[in-house]
């Protein structure tokens, strides 16, 4: 019984049924050869299918909306009245397979939604009292320590405090290759362990998780509505009226009932109606499973629009981290891990975002500092100068020795004039009176950023412009290195919203990429705001008109040419469907086209519309992928140039 309740229920029942009644109807009239009770048959056919119509149209007129639905609805009931059974049977059976196929097609294109829904766990394991104990997802509290084990997946947002392991992260984003998990490293939940044993702390439960708001994120998202689609609801609003004074004129003049009956359900723009959200919700859906998340129908099809991209440099086109590249000896009793050596000591008490890479490769190559320097003392805009075990280092400019009078008598400013000509920030290393060395750090240039710009040119982006707060000679090697037209450098975060402001009064459609945060004005500004790796930035999924999850620049062209195959889809479902009822109504006024004749062609337009928009859930790999090269070291830049350091 509850089979029974469950299928009736179901989206399919009601065509089954009606058109079941309908070859009852031809079974009577042709073998029993009883056209009364075929006509009965034919009857309940049309009631069957046609009363789910009448109660949609009857609802709509309660809150003033003139739809589909009432046409058919009108077009039905008129034809059983002046004995048009078939006409009748034939219009609501074709209109409701319509909706069934409709309702599973727009389903499919809502796969992308389902798989992340899915992809949420159920259970999780923790650890409390000392022992393993298996609970529901939604049962962690936060700071609880959660065990992920070989293949299972990660219940929660958190941090690895224990343990390592690799990460299956694609339906977070996008990426298929799994990410190798340590101590100190960020999780997601939804994503499966694919080897290895972490012991994560929760950071995020429930709907504060990152894959709750992606998922909450894509919801709004395909129910979001283009411009495309508002007018689409405005033209239908004056249309389907049109149509029905249309048909009753028609009746009128020609005394021909049929006609006019005709003309209605011919006139239904089902297609139309259906062209643009099918294909929004494909495009969304599509560019979820790729871990894009895009804000809604108006912001994909403004995205289709964008000629001109600005881009941030450091964390965007370079990693943001700088490291040390080069240490030149230049003073002949040492070596490079003396020079190495004393510019560490000399860092060890400064705060400057310069003296971690030297830190950091000091301690990467065994040289420890024994002990903080005894003074410290940092020369705005020229270094600093800091005694350690005894001795005067300084590290800095050419202003800097030559305000300590120290003379140079190595060639350590041509050596810096080299370094900084390879785009590269060099600072010269003196021990006491004499030049040591010079070493030099560098911000690397993300290996895929010149690949980025490339395609974003071929999309039909016209225009790429980094913007910077760097000094002019490290943005130029970075714009050198990646390709892109034109470097802004030396800007504050007014400068960047004053830059996007620029392009956009020069007539372009602009796209900033960046960080968030001090790229914030210029975001606001532009067109369309893009958060680049977005993935556990709750305000950057919810604020920004696109969220690349991941850290992957390709994923921004990815997202323009998405953008552009749906509104292109949109155009094409739009044409179909016009073009249709168009032909339609003109065979109809000029004969040939009878009303089940009409009906089955206009749903054959909605299914053609339908699979046109699927097409969309297809992924399309790029095709202007570089060519093969031999592999080589990642390209580096100089590291942000700031006071002190030049």
């Amino acid at each position: 019984m509850n089979a029974l309740h469950q299928w009736w229920n179901g989206r399919w029942a009601i065509p089954t049924t009606s058109g079941a009644l309908i070859l009852t109807s031809f079974f009577v009239a042709r073998v029993l050869g009883s056209d009364p009770v075929s006509d009965v048959f034919m009857v309940a056919a049309a009631v069957i299918a046609g009363t789910p119509i009448v109660i949609k149209a009857a609802r709509a007129l309660l809150a003033r909306v003139v739809g589909i639905d009432l046409l058919v609805s009108i077009a039905t009931i008129g034809a059983v009245i002046i004995g048009q059974y078939w006409e009748a049977a034939a219009v609501t059976f074709l209109f409701a397979i319509g909706h069934a196929l409709e309702s599973a097609t727009l389903n499919r294109t809502r796969s992308a939604l389902a798989e992340l829904v899915a992809v949420a766990p159920d259970v999780a394991v923790v650890m409390r009292d000392g022992e393993q104990v298996e609970v529901a997802a939604a049962s962690v509290a936060m700071g609880e320590t959660v065990l992920v084990k070989n293949g299972a997946k990660v219940p929660v947002d958190g941090q690895v405090i224990a343990g390592t392991g690799a990460l299956d992260e694609a339906s977070i984003t996008g990426e298929s290759i799994p990410v190798e998990k340590s101590t100190g490293d960020h999780v997601f939940a939804g994503t499966v362990s694919r080897g290895g044993f972490l012991q994560v702390q929760a950071t995020g439960i429930g709907a504060d998780t990152t894959l709750a708001r992606i998922i909450h994120r894509v919801e709004d998202a395909q129910d979001a509505k283009a411009k495309t689609a508002q007018f689409i609801d405005r033209f239908s609003t004056w249309y389907t009226p049109a149509i029905m004074v249309l048909a009753l004129v028609v009746g009128l003049i020609t005394g021909d009932i049929v006609l006019a009956l005709t003309l209605l359900v011919i006139g239904c723009p089902g297609a139309l109606v259906i062209s643009i959200p099918v294909s929004i919700v494909a495009g969304i859906g599509r560019a979820a499973k790729d871990g894009i998340l895009i804000k809604g129908g108006e912001f994909l099809e403004r995205s289709a629009k964008i000629t001109a991209v600005a881009v941030d440099k450091t964390g965007t086109l370079t990693r943001g981290r700088p490291h040390l590249t080069d240490v030149v000896v230049l003073d002949p009793a040492m070596t490079r891990t003396d020079v190495l050596a004393w510019a560490a000591a000399a860092e060890a008490g400064s705060e400057h975002p310069l003296a971690r890479p030297i830190l950091a490769a000091a301690a990467a190559e065994g040289l420890r500092t024994p002990h903080l320097p005894e003074v410290t003392e940092p020369v705005p805009g020229k270094g600093i100068t800091a005694t350690t075990a005894g001795r005067r280092v300084l590290i800095g400019n050419q202003a800097l020795l030559e305000q300590y009078g120290i003379a140079d008598t190595v060639g350590a400013a041509a050596v810096v004039r080299e370094l900084a000509a390879a785009g590269r920030t060099a600072m010269i290393v003196a021990v006491d009176d004499a030049v040591a060395g010079v070493v030099a750090v560098a911000d690397e240039v993300r290996a895929d950023a010149a690949e980025m710009v490339r395609r974003l040119h071929t999309s039909g982006v016209t225009k790429v412009v980094m913007l910077t707060g760097d000094a002019p000679l490290v943005a130029d090697a970075v714009g050198r290195t990646t390709g892109v037209d034109e470097v802004r450098a030396g800007l504050l975060p007014e400068d960047k919203l004053e830059a996007v402001a620029d392009l956009q009064r020069a007539g372009y459609v602009v796209a900033m990429v960046g960080d968030g945060v001090n790229d914030a004005p210029a975001l606001a500004t532009a067109d369309i705001g893009v958060a680049m790796g977005a993935a556990g930035s709750a305000v950057a999924i919810e604020t920004a008109d696109i969220a690349l999850m991941g850290d992957n620049l390709l994923k921004l062209p990815e997202a323009i040419g998405l953008a552009r195959r749906t509104v292109n889809n949109m155009r094409q479902n739009i044409t179909i469907a016009l073009l249709t009822v168009t032909l339609l109504l003109a065979g109809v006024l000029l004969g040939g086209v009878t009303m089940s004749i009409g009906m089955l062609v206009h749903e054959v337009s909605v299914l053609v519309v339908i699979a046109n928009a699927m097409r969309l859930l297809r992924r399309t790999e790029h095709t202007g992928a570089p060519a093969t090269t031999p592999s080589a070291p990642a390209p580096t830049t100089p590291a942000p140039a700031h006071a002190g350091r030049s």
